[in-house]
């Protein structure tokens, strides 16, 4: 483990260095860390220890100024070792509770999404994102067909968690209502309690062994065919991959982000939000809070960012909640924001 290398004067002096980083955004100085924490040695051990650190490739000089700067191996050290999560304010709890319900718990999933995202993003300083839930991993519960004329039918998926998708199959002529009753007690025996990537991946070999009256196999034959097709449109990407960003402004008022270079960089991220979306889920999702910091992002587009998110559940379905913001950023208050949010959304869409 990265901190058994240092000792224990490093570890506080590392921290304070930190702190005092992220609270004024200036190099931190050997008199500054002893004035204000109170580390117990003089500035002059002070110093020297942050010259041990640098060694050690901690902290490094911006510039001719003689304070320093955290790398991204500091701020990896503090998450996993340094750091002590303070309680939230009862206002901020109750801030999010209120922003992200609209006074009611009954709205659209992408309205919480964005209300989450934007008042994560005040919050924190930070900008806020949220991706939808991965519906190719939704179960299903039930399926129907349903006439809409002599050559199309309705089919209607219940999907666990509630949710449900409709997408018309195109037929050659009149379907029987005995054949269609077949079909759809075929489909459910043989599809029931599989993902949609998962009958994906396999309709053809479920199917291909029925046996059935002429009407009803030409329709099973249908979905033989073209069934790949057709739960692939159950999960259109604006949904199966939603991603809600909050406001860049919030961000961007940062002074990492007054070099020109590095506020391009932000707004081509809001940009995309596509690709930024799918950058994020491929990052490793695990219980509780994800975090990434600088180069540790697959995606160079990150590598002056830090990702912090964590999953929301709905039934068995999960998306992300989190903030994307400078390496510089309040660990500690952020790390419990998202996560008091993630809890939340999970209660409220669930």
């Amino acid at each position: 483990m990265v901190s058994e290398e240092l000792s224990r004067r490093e570890r506080r002096v590392l921290e304070a260095v930190i702190r005092s980083y992220v609270e004024t955004a200036e190099p931190a100085g050997s008199r500054t860390l002893s004035r204000r924490f109170g580390l117990g040695v003089s500035p002059a051990t002070i110093r020297n220890t942050m010259s041990d650190l640098e060694e050690k490739g901690f902290l490094f000089h911006p510039h001719t100024s003689a304070g320093r700067i955290p790398t991204n191996k500091a701020y990896r050290v503090y998450v996993d070792s340094l750091l002590s999560l303070s309680p939230l304010k009862p206002v901020d709890t109750d801030r999010l509770a209120e922003e992200i319900t609209g006074g009611n718990g009954s709205s659209p999933i992408e309205t919480i999404l964005r209300r989450a995202a934007q008042t994560l993003g005040v919050l924190t300083q930070e900008l806020g994102v949220a991706l939808g839930p991965r519906l190719d991993r939704s179960v299903l519960r039930r399926l129907e067909l349903a006439k809409v004329s002599s050559e199309r039918l309705l089919m209607i998926l219940t999907l666990d968690a509630g949710v449900m998708r409709t997408v018309f199959v195109e037929v050659p002529g009149e379907i029987a209502d005995n054949a269609l009753a077949q079909v759809t007690s075929v489909l459910n025996e043989r599809l029931g309690g599989l993902t949609l990537g998962e009958i994906r991946n396999s309709l053809p070999v479920r199917l291909r062994d029925m046996r059935a009256d002429p009407s009803a196999a030409e329709l099973l034959n249908i979905f033989v065919q073209e069934g790949e097709q057709l739960f692939e449109t159950a999960l259109p990407t604006s949904e199966a991959h939603q991603v809600v960003l909050g406001a860049a402004s919030v961000l961007a008022e940062q002074p990492e982000f007054s070099a020109a270079d590095r506020l391009r960089r932000l707004l081509a991220l809001t940009e995309t939000p596509q690709a930024l979306g799918d950058a994020i889920r491929k990052r490793t999702q695990a219980p509780g809070i994800s975090i990434t910091i600088g180069a540790e992002h697959d995606d160079p587009r990150l590598e002056d960012f830090t990702v912090v998110t964590a999953e929301y559940h709905v039934g068995s379905l999960a998306g992300v909640i989190g903030v994307i913001g400078p390496t510089r950023m309040p660990y500690d208050k952020v790390i419990s924001l998202v996560g008091h949010t993630s809890r939340l959304l999970s209660d409220l869409l669930d």
